[in-house]
């Protein structure tokens, strides 16, 4: 029962953050679950919840994506190690946003350090993951995956 309210409070502070963070009109569509594994695209960037609610959360789209993400926040593109570290600092804000929203639900939360990831890679270790795609207007989509960990 916890894990489906846990669920809930994730994916409506994550439609709360992302709306928040992203000064662009954007469709957030319908969540669905998945299975194991998931394909990456070409980068993205991981964050684990600690506290009440444990699981991770990741990011992922195409380096133009998030290029394009950081033109419309910033006034400029970016590339190579700056959009690595951009992107890890938008999985910050996105993540950490989250908390504010869970944490106003009376739940502590917290977040870990964000891994970036670039390539395509294949991710496993989770039984299920809720998956909501973004169309973000005029730079592209977006995924985000969480997860929750089973409770004790």
């Amino acid at each position: 029962m916890k894990n489906s309210i846990h669920n809930q409070l994730i994916l409506d502070g994550t439609s709360n953050a992302i709306r928040t963070i992203i000064p662009l009109n954007m469709n957030i569509h319908p969540s669905f679950f998945m299975n194991e594994p998931y394909n990456q695209q070409e980068i993205g960037v991981l964050i684990g919840f600690i506290g009440d609610i444990r699981g991770r959360i990741i990011i992922d789209g195409l380096q133009s994506t998030f290029s394009q993400l950081a033109a419309n926040m910033f006034g400029m593109p970016i590339e190579g190690e700056m959009l690595e570290s951009f992107t890890g600092e938008f999985g910050n804000m996105l993540a950490g946003n989250i908390c504010t929203y869970v944490g106003s639900q009376n739940i502590n939360i917290d977040i870990t350090p964000p891994t970036v990831m670039v390539g395509n890679t294949k991710l496993y270790g989770f039984e299920k993951a809720c998956h909501l795609p973004v169309t973000i207007d005029g730079v592209g989509e977006l995924t985000i995956l969480f997860t929750i960990d089973d409770e004790d």
